[in-house]
């Protein structure tokens, strides 16, 4: 058998993996829900600003995606939690979790946010469809403790005004 083709074959192999580990994401999000669109760089600073966390505080991520956001809480001292529907995403989240060396203050869930109280956190982010957003309000407006910073990425609720906006990341305080 000839080198050349045995290569070509390895490549056109790879370039399948490739595709598929990209667009699984993308299509699971979407059968369960919601897409997978990671805050950019810029836009999660502004959330980690606007919630305000300080070390040893409970913090959560909403749609945590790829875990960026619930890393970057680890690295502050929260004890960050991320809830992700995507499995794909829960994995990869917890590698990246792992690489970046805060497994023991970072932890992703692989489960629908729904079902849980959001009653101890001290911050909450998200970055989710205008659609959620209605019901999410209702359920934060009951559960999430007095105090509570919640940051919005992209998306406003219904009826509850933001005490702060900064190119279109809202912060709300309960």
């Amino acid at each position: 058998m000839d080198i050349s083709l045995i290569i070509i074959a390895i490549l056109l192999i790879l370039i399948l993996i490739f595709a598929l580990a990209t667009l699984i994401p993308l299509f699971a999000g979407l059968m369960r829900g919601a897409p997978y669109v990671p805050s950019n760089k810029h836009k999660l600073d502004i959330m980690l600003r606007f919630a305000d966390i300080q070390s040893g505080e409970k913090v959560i991520d909403l749609g945590s995606g790829d875990g960026r956001a619930v890393i970057a809480m680890a690295k502050i001292g929260a004890q960050a939690y991320g809830y992700e529907i995507n499995p794909w995403l829960v994995w990869w989240s917890r590698y990246l979790i792992k690489k970046a060396g805060v497994q023991d203050k970072a932890k992703v869930y692989w489960r629908n946010f729904w079902k849980d109280s959001f009653s101890d956190y001290d911050a909450i982010i998200l970055y989710l469809l205008p659609g959620t957003m209605v019901r999410l309000e209702e359920k934060l407006r009951k559960e999430a403790k007095p105090g509570c910073r919640i940051v919005s990425n992209a998306f406003v609720f219904v009826d509850w005004k933001p005490e702060k906006e900064e190119d279109r990341v809202y912060l709300y305080k309960k």
